[in-house]
């Protein structure tokens, strides 16, 4: 089969990807190249199965040749990274809903499969842990800048569902849980890969707020099987599934362990939420995902632990260092 990649060359898209030629599948990726990076995809370049298209999502034109050609459309395609929404929240608006406005128009006109990939931003701040897929979401305020990402996404869920109920177009919808592995970057306010940075550098690790915020981080080669699993499942069309670790950990915690698997000597530095983003910025206290719905639909669940992600990342940082 023939799959697209919106967001090919991204760190989720690269790894997707290498999974799906794995598996002998034919693949294009589109990318801008905005978040995304090259150096992700170069070495699948010289396979014949394999085409990198250096474009927008948003270029209908371009899209409508890519998607007339493709069996399965991933969507991955997004501006993403706490730190692009608060400094670039035009884009992130626009980048995300009229990309899915496109996708899901032409995967339509040529009764494509659509995976759409979402994100644990869209509970908000609700406390209702874990999350279900089926709870109430609780937003901010629309003056926080900080909220339009999980709002744009809320927007793709929508459109997604409204085009499976009115066009009985095949959708499924993965909200992803803070997603880490290699090749991850640290530049848009991902926290593993830059306090990975930090220690290797042996700078201060730098925390935001006072580090008793909670997260559930998941390896992206389980992300990635959860994806591919939930395209192939008939049963998966029409609805949402959370995909995630269920291994919490607050971030002063993971910055130890961090600190632990480099033996960095750097020191632990907490940063006001209004320094690092914005004045006001809001945060998430907790993010817990149930899994029950995704384990019942295709029997999925995380198989690496934190420990063993931490270890790869590191590698993989280490590495780059060595080559440069």
């Amino acid at each position: 089969m023939q799959m697209l990649i919106t967001g090919g060359a991204g760190f989720i898209g690269s790894h997707l990807a290498e999974a799906l030629l794995a598996q002998g599948h034919s693949v294009i990726a589109v990318d801008d190249l905005s978040t995304g990076n090259y150096a992700n995809i170069e070495p699948l370049a010289q396979q014949a199965r394999f085409q990198f298209v250096y474009e927008t999502v948003t270029n209908e034109t371009v899209m409508d040749r890519l998607a007339s050609t493709s069996d399965v459309i991933f969507h991955l395609a997004a501006a993403v990274g706490v730190e692009l929404i608060v400094k670039d929240p035009v884009r992130t608006l626009e980048t995300n809903i009229q990309g899915s406005e496109v996708v899901l128009r032409l995967a339509r006109r040529y009764r494509r499969k659509v995976l759409i990939a979402s994100t644990s931003e869209v509970y908000g701040k609700s406390a209702e842990l874990p999350f279900r897929e089926d709870a109430d979401r609780v937003m901010g305020p629309t003056i926080k800048s900080r909220w339009s990402y999980a709002e744009s996404k809320a927007i793709d869920e929508f459109l997604g569902l409204a085009y499976h109920k009115q066009f009985g177009l095949p959708v499924v919808i993965c909200r992803f849980f803070n997603t880490v592995g290699p090749r991850q970057t640290g530049t848009y306010g991902m926290v593993i890969p830059r306090l990975v940075e930090q220690a290797l550098a042996t700078q201060p690790l730098t925390i935001y707020g006072d580090g008793q915020q909670t997260r559930c981080f998941c390896n992206v080669k389980d992300t990635v099987r959860a994806v591919i699993e939930l395209a192939a499942a008939p049963h998966a069309v029409g609805e949402i599934f959370n995909v995630g670790s269920q291994e919490e950990i607050t971030i002063l915690a993971l910055a130890e362990r961090i600190l632990a698997r480099t033996e960095s000597r750097s020191p632990l530095v907490r940063v006001p939420y209004e320094e690092a983003y914005e004045k006001g910025f809001e945060d998430m206290q907790r993010r817990v995902p149930s899994i029950d719905k995704i384990r019942a639909a295709i029997g999925w669940q995380p198989t690496l632990s934190l420990d063993q992600t931490l270890d790869a990342v590191i590698a993989y940082f280490r590495q780059n260092r060595r080559a440069s």
